[in-house]
């Protein structure tokens, strides 16, 4: 199932999509967090959300 381009955040809120612009507007509002930082966690801990918050100190 393809994205919903109207929808402001992601279909999987457990998982963070870094190739969709939407969702990197989405999780970086969320955490507070630039885009560099919000990828630099990605690809430290992978892209479940849960992983990333605790990573940022996001709880």
């Amino acid at each position: 199932m393809a994205d919903d381009l109207k929808q402001a955040g992601p279909e999987d809120r457990s998982r963070i999509n870094v190739n969709e612009a939407h969702e990197v507007r989405y999780w970086t509002e969320r955490f507070d967090v630039s885009e560099a930082e919000l990828r630099k966690a990605v690809a430290a801990v992978g892209v479940s959300a849960k992983d990333v918050a605790e990573h940022l100190g996001k709880n």
